[in-house]
């Protein structure tokens, strides 16, 4: 792989200097974090990858590989054993490792960090002070101080939130430079200029029922988001506009914004979030699915009686009525002319009949592939047939159902495919109009018009064209059999959302004629590569043409993987894409002698094209805020943690233990290393992380009992709120707790929520009086009543836990690991402090008349169960000091218990029953 000149220039910059590099989307991080990878591709250094998914490493090797890199880098997994990890650390070279494996690694002394060449951070965007990624650097700061750190991260907008958030980023990277590589860069620009892609701009207009559908859901939309502000004054809704809500994040920052006080909102308020989805759906289906699939999400809104029962009251507006006007209209016409048609008595119409619109887009990809097949059959004949084997057409779509849709109709045409589509919906529309009349008892009007629907079905299901169907000559056929067709009514009436429309995942239901002319996913012809698992691969009438998916993909990476295997002559963007139209600029320049011609097929005026322009300039104002931040930020000369006196490797300015000396200056006195013991399943959680960030220790052992051991007393069961209830569901916690109580004297339930989403004991409903098992309170209750050594922390983030556990350790022993190994959840294991074992205290509380507060009493004045079942009313209240108690467990040892009946003697009323009935 050849790198570019900006390239060049990247990859020099970050081999002399260790940094975060933040470049614009699509602009080729993947291929400079390639060129570290093939760099440190050397037994003589040990190079360690952080925040790769199992995807991510899959296209890494695959490229290596192609460009014969060897050795090539390992991936360690869960599957490797601790030894053969520790081995393949000594092998060297590039590697592969999850972070909860190398943080384990690093505090058991099984990785070398001494001789750690590097670390190399893909996705620097996600890493947090709290994550696993943060807690590996600094382990990696303290112990190696030569090693390089070099980040990566193609996300602008994410270190644009919050206060300093790159900043932040850069202090938990332990980097203290930052370069930026926008597209208006003057080196990037001047790059890909001198090999600028062929682009063909079709500029699309709507017809005038989208126009009208999409005024309606954006004055719809914008309806609901000034009543949004309204309800929550609190809450600040500034970044909520329209603008912001045709953006696919729009949901995500909603939440955000209203999570930690989702249990404090109004009915209406949630109501009205669940609206603003709603609505931008069917904004998503106007631009992105024909016209029948527009109609049927339209009407199943309308027609739903929970829908139409929950609303916040944007049924009822102008706007939707317009909105349903005008889909009803892309599917049956405009009904004013079917009137004047009704007039004219030449002329005969049908309200029922429809007049499918053909989405503008589909015309537009035909007449492209027309010219493209055209200028191939003219190269063909200048240049030769070899010209037509190397030139392929690759399409572009948003998702996959999108991609099979214009499958079927390269394949079939737009009538074919409109009318199967109309078939399934008038289907399911006629299924449900049955079951009302059957419900309502209709007269013979209904049933009339049921008729007509039925006969209707019965010829779009004959394969009929659209233009056959519109005609007033009906051609004669021999009458269905009824039960077939009400089968495949009910065939096509199964398939269905969340809003009641069929799924596209029916489009694959093909008749048997057409399975001939396309291919089936996931195959090609016999000289194309087909290792994406998301591309389609049709044959129309000239080059071959591979429709892939920009969003939703199996694979990330396809998409791209796609684009270097086909190495297409001719691009088609049925959807914009910045990210993919940024890959087509560098896979232009750096394949400068393969012909690229791209088509961008757009509607203008659409919230299709404001969501592209809306994705620009929101990268643009990212780049320009971090450039300004980049001016003015204050960044230490320790902040890459090489020095002895970093600030970052400090952890916390003052542990809770720490004692002041007067004797030397007012000096801090830190005693011994505090030591926290905790279980290896718990390195899936940021605690581990954060409670060495406050001074202490932390000892990854495998315990059967507890998650944290604190000091040889206090043993700390962590748990979430989902967690919790699970675990009371199915009796989890009790057994933990039985555990704990038997080999710990402290033993705590830790409950931690997350401070940015609603938590409430209590909701808006009074708790009830009495004890209820379906309850999580009453449950917590008898927990608590049934263990009363068991404590209770309630903790709002996993900050307030590492800090509660500082407090805890304070003047206390630090805890053993081999002994809490040795603690068994299944009986006695050892003596845990205390004069007796835990077993015959246990027995002792069960009795009668001994609390938690008498029982040692008994255990220190007799010997034996023996001693205490003999022994007199007076000795047992002298060693009680209860004489109400004392009686209690006095005639416990000397009641007599009445045996039961024998099974024979018992008398069987069930046969008595019996007998009587057959009397």
């Amino acid at each position: 792989m050849v790198l570019l000149e900006y390239e060049n220039q990247i990859f020099l910059e970050g081999f002399d200097h260790d940094g975060l590099f933040i470049m614009a989307k699509g602009l080729g991080v993947d291929r400079i974090f390639l060129s570290y990878l093939n760099a440190y591709c050397d037994p003589g250094s040990l190079v360690l990858v952080l925040n790769t998914t199992t995807t991510d490493e899959d296209y890494f090797m695959e490229q290596l590989e192609m460009q014969g890199v060897k050795p090539l880098p390992k991936v360690i997994t869960n599957e490797f054993s601790a030894s053969d990890r520790q081995r393949s650390y000594s092998e060297g070279g590039v590697q592969f490792i999850t972070s909860r494996i190398l943080v384990v690694d690093m505090l058991t002394d099984r990785v070398p960090v001494d001789k750690v060449t590097g670390m190399l951070v893909y996705k620097a965007n996600k890493v947090i002070e709290s994550c696993q990624e943060a807690f590996i650097l600094r382990l990696y700061r303290e112990k190696n101080k030569t090693g390089f750190i070099k980040a990566f991260s193609d996300c602008p907008e994410a270190f644009t939130s919050g206060f300093c958030h790159v900043e932040r980023v850069m202090k938990n990277l332990f980097v203290k430079k930052l370069f930026l590589w926008p597209r208006f860069q003057a080196n990037v620009v001047s790059c890909l200029d001198k090999h600028k892609v062929d682009v063909v701009e079709l500029h699309l207009q709507l017809t005038p029922a989208m126009t009208n559908c999409q005024t309606a859901l954006l004055d719809l939309i914008n309806a609901c988001i000034q009543e949004l502000k309204r309800c929550t004054p609190a809450v600040d809704m500034e970044e909520i506009t329209v603008e912001t809500a045709l953006g696919k994040d729009f949901d995500r920052m909603v939440r955000l914004q209203l999570d930690p006080v989702w249990h404090m909102l109004s009915g209406k308020t949630r109501q009205l979030v669940s609206d603003l989805g709603t609505l931008r759906l069917i904004l998503k289906y106007l631009t992105q699915y024909d016209c029948v699939t527009f109609y049927s999400l339209v009407s199943s809104i309308q027609t739903s009686e929970k829908t139409f029962g929950q609303n916040t009251g944007w049924l009822f507006l102008d706007a939707a009525d317009s909105l349903f006007v005008n889909a009803r209209q892309r599917v049956y016409g405009d009904p004013e002319s079917k009137n004047q048609d009704k007039k004219d008595k030449t002329k005969k119409s049908d309200p029922d009949v429809p007049e499918l619109e053909v989405t503008p887009k589909w015309g537009a990809l035909k007449q492209v592939l027309e010219e493209i097949d055209s200028e191939m059959k003219q190269m063909a004949a200048t240049a030769g047939e070899d010209v037509l084997d190397h030139c392929r057409v690759l399409v572009c779509a948003e998702d996959d159902r999108t991609c099979n849709m214009l499958r079927e109709f390269l394949c079939s045409g737009s009538e074919k495919l409109l009318s199967r589509l109309y078939r399934k919906y008038l289907a399911l529309k006629t299924r449900n109009l049955e079951n009302k009349e059957r419900e309502n008892g209709k007269g013979a009007k209904q049933k009339k018009k049921r008729k007509r629907k039925a006969e209707l079905l019965a010829e779009i299901g004959s394969e009929l064209t659209l233009t056959q169907m519109a005609r007033d000559t009906e051609p004669k056929r021999d009458e269905l059999d009824q039960e077939g067709e009400r089968s495949e009514a009910e065939e096509d009436g199964d398939a269905g959302d969340k809003y009641g429309i069929w799924d596209d995942d029916d489009v694959e239901d093909v008749e048997e004629d057409q399975t001939t002319d396309t291919e089936s996913k996931q195959t090609g012809p016999d000289n194309l590569p087909s290792n994406s698992k998301d591309a389609y691969y049709s044959f129309v009438s000239g080059p071959v043409t591979i429709i892939h998916p920009l969003q939703g993909c199996t694979d990330p990476h396809g998409l791209m993987r796609t684009l270097l295997e086909i190495q297409p002559t001719y691009v088609v963007l049925y959807d914009p894409d910045m990210k993919f139209v940024r890959q087509l600029e560098v896979y232009r320049a750096s394949h400068p002698k393969r012909q690229l011609r791209v088509y961008f097929l757009l509607y203008t005026g659409s919230v299709e094209e404001q969501r592209y322009l809306t994705t620009l300039r929101r990268e643009k104002e990212a780049f320009e805020y971090l450039i300004r931040e980049k001016a003015t930020m204050v960044i230490p000369e320790e902040r890459d943690g090489r020095s002895e006196n970093d600030p970052n490797l400090q952890r916390d300015s003052t542990p809770a233990n720490e004692t002041v000396n007067s004797r030397k200056g007012g000096l801090p006195q830190t005693p011994d290393q505090q030591t926290v013991i905790v279980d290896m399943r718990e390195f899936r959680s940021e605690l581990p992380s954060l409670i060495h960030r406050r001074g202490i220790n932390v000892e990854p052992v495998t315990i059967e009992v507890g998650d944290y051991i604190l000091t040889p007393d206090i043993c700390v069961e962590r748990k979430s709120v989902s967690d919790l209830i699970g675990s009371l569901n199915n009796g989890r916690l009790y057994n933990q707790c039985v555990a704990m109580c038997r080999c710990y004297a402290r033993p705590v339930l830790l409950i931690e929520f997350d401070p940015n989403k609603s938590f409430s004991l209590q909701g808006k409903y009074p708790m009830p009086n009495e004890v209820s098992l379906q309850e999580t309170t009453s449950r917590l209750a008898l927990l608590t009543m049934h263990f009363p050594k068991l404590r209770i922390l309630w903790c709002p983030s996993p900050y307030a836990t590492a800090e509660i556990f500082e407090e805890l350790k304070v003047g206390r022993a630090q805890p053993d690991a081999a002994v809490a190994m040795m603690m068994k959840a299944g009986g006695e294991s050892v003596e845990w402090g205390d004069q007796y074992s835990h077993i015959p205290q246990d027995m002792v509380l069960r009795m009668a008349g001994v609390t938690s507060k008498n029982y040692r009493s008994i255990l220190n004045k007799f010997e034996n169960m023996q001693a205490v079942s003999r022994a007199s009313l007076e000795d047992l209240n002298a060693a009680l000091g209860n004489s109400a108690q004392a009686q209690q467990l006095f005639d416990f040892f000397r009641t007599t218990a009445k045996p039961e009946l024998d099974a024979e003697k018992r008398p069987n009323k069930s046969s008595k029953r019996g007998g009587k009935r057959r009397r």
